[in-house]
Order: structure tokens, then sequence, then C-alpha cells
């Protein structure tokens, strides 16, 4: 499996030369391609080296211990070798992880939607609350969160609420959040302090370029409307919401929170993009999906993958048993004590079908 890592080495050195010739810095697009590269094989390269440094070593405490009746020095190889052979190991699986093909869609922007599911009222105000969780946790991060399209409830809910999250690596983060997230918890309305369930449905969907889905504005029906919020608020005089249906699929979005119509059309070309790459996925991955399920879940919307249960302050990851007794925080946004589990329960999983 390592043998072939002097490519990338050979690789790496051919890049350090050319970020340094000025003709490949005077084309920016060329110049942004070699660093992108660049950047991605260097955590590689760097593990390679590490490895080939830690045999070395291995080979020379080998040597000195049969060569050798000394008895410190025999001493010093038997040390030296059982942590080079430690390491060995470790940095064997992290090549390993390293060499797994990556997901094309990681370094993408999202598109995250989220829908209230079960439970009328409460169901949009727990929307509510994973939509401030996101953009917390995209605050943290240091992405930009955008909002597209907001569908609110009297009591401050969101019947349906859709933004896009602009960020280095967002998708990688956030692709396991899609499915059905579900609350329990006693709901301010409610007179007799019984525990609710209810829940909300996020979908996560890797933002899409115009030569991932190819649209033919014949297959599009657009149409105009005033935006207006719960209870008389955002109303605007003018004809700027807008609402693009795509007839094929007959799938619908809307989008009223730019003041300009054509800021509008332009966020929700993307949404509509994006869905329909993330349908053309699904229909891709769909027979794999059945024959061999990942460790952490499909990311199917009908899928339950998230309890927050209010009463005992607790978060739990039905996809990995995970439980933590941090719920203030996570809805805080302090998600990666979440998301780093999923993400190392994954790679293990296609670690273990690549063996």
């Amino acid at each position: 499996m390592f043998e072939n890592l002097q490519v990338f080495e050979n690789r790496y050195e051919e890049l350090n030369l050319k970020l340094y010739d000025p003709q490949s810095a005077a084309d920016r697009e060329l110049y942004a391609a070699l660093m992108k590269e660049h950047k991605e094989i260097t955590p590689i390269v760097e593990a390679y080296r590490a490895y080939q440094g830690c045999v070395e070593s291995l080979a020379e405490a080998k040597e000195l211990l049969e060569e050798t009746s000394e008895k410190e020095l025999r001493e010093l190889a038997q040390e030296e070798i059982r942590e080079n052979s430690e390491l060995l190991a470790r940095l064997e699986e992290q090549l390993k992880l390293l060499l797994l093909p990556k997901d094309p869609n990681d370094e993408k922007n999202v598109i995250v939607e989220i829908r209230g599911g079960a439970g009328g009222e409460e169901a949009a105000l727990f929307a509510a609350n994973l939509y401030r969780m996101y953009s917390m946790y995209a605050e943290k991060k240091g992405w930009k969160t955008e909002l597209v399209n907001l569908n609110e409830t009297e009591l401050g809910g969101f019947k349906e609420v859709s933004f896009m999250i602009d960020g280095e690596g967002a998708f990688s983060r956030l692709k396991f959040e899609s499915g059905v997230h579900r609350v329990q918890r006693v709901p301010e309305t409610e007179a007799q302090g019984r525990i609710h369930t209810s829940t909300a449905t996020v979908a996560v969907l890797p933002e899409a370029e115009d030569v991932d889905v190819q649209i033919d504005p014949k297959d599009l029906q657009i149409d105009t409307f005033r935006s207006s919020g719960a209870g008389g608020q955002h109303i605007n005089k003018t004809s700027s919401a807008i609402r693009i249906t795509h007839l094929p699929t007959g799938m619908v979005v809307e989008c009223q929170d730019e003041r300009s119509q054509y800021k509008n059309k332009d966020k929700a070309m993307k949404v509509l993009r994006a869905r329909l790459l993330a349908q053309e996925v699904e229909k891709a991955s769909s027979q794999v999906a059945e024959e061999r399920r990942s460790q952490v879940g499909t990311g199917d919307r009908s899928e339950r993958i998230r309890t927050y249960n209010y009463p005992q302050a607790r978060v739990t990851d039905h996809r990995i048993g995970l439980t933590l007794y941090k719920l203030e925080d996570v809805l805080n946004g302090a998600l990666d004590e979440v998301i780093d589990p999923l993400i190392a329960a994954d790679r293990a999983a296609k670690l273990e079908e690549s063996q």
C-alpha cells in the first residue's frame, strides 16, 4: 500500500518548484489550483516522511541490538525498538486514513434546510433552536451564514428555514447532520408540565456549481410575489420574493430574504441546484446504500439521528451510541464534540471496508 507514496513525494517537490515559478504566480487560476493540490497532499507527504524516518530508526536499533553485547546499549536498543514499533503502527494507521478516497464535496459550501416535523408549534420552536445552534457553530468556525428563506410562526418558531454556510470544509463537518432530530422537553405552553416529544428534519446539501448540474431554463417556472413574515413583519411593498418551480421534478424553491429580486433569484437557483445534485447522488448511491450501510447512517432525512433531552441536559447520537450531558453547550454551537466522533466512526467504517 505504501509503495506508491513516493509518487506523492515526487509531486510535492514538483509543486514546490512550480509555486516559486514567476510564470505560475502570474496566472491566478493556475496558482490557486497548485496551492490547493499542495495543501491536499502535504499531510500525506509529512506522514510518509515520518514513516520513512521511523523505519530507518527501527532498522538501526535492530542492527545495534544484533551487533552489541554491552548491557546498557542493548537496553537502549530494545527501548528504541519498542518506541519506534509503536510509532510505526500509529503512522501506518494515519497513512491508511489519509489515503482513503475523499468525498469530492467535502470542501464545498453548504445549504442547510430545517423543517419543523411532528409536534406542531413545539416542533417549529425546536427548528428555530436548531437554526440558532448551526448559526453559532458557523460563527465559532469563522464561516459566513446567509439566510435564504424563512417561514415563521406567530410564536417565533420556524415552520421551515433554509440558509447557506460559506466556509472551508463546511460540508465535511456538517454532512452527518442530515436526518430527523428529536427533542424531549416540557413546552412553555404546557400547563401540566408534561414532557413532549417533537421532531425537526435537517437536510445538509453541498452547494452545486453550474458544471455539477445542468438546468434547462425551459424547465423553470419563475413566479414573483411580495415577501411577508409572521404577524406582518418584513413586509415588502414590491414583488421581490421569488418562487422557482422545476417542472420535470416538481421541486419548488422560494427565496424572500433579499430586497432585490435578482439576489433572491440567484439564491433560489443555488438551492435548486443543490437539491437536484443531492437527488442525483441519492439515486446513484441508493443501491450501494442498501447493500452496505455506513456505521454513521445514510444521512436519510427519515432516519432519526439525534435526541436532545432537556430534563436530563442530554444529547444522544443514536448512530454511534454517543451520549453527552452538555445540552446547553451543544445548543450554543459546541458541536465539535458530537461531529468529531461521527467523522472518526465514518473513517473507521471506510477503513474496514477497504481492507
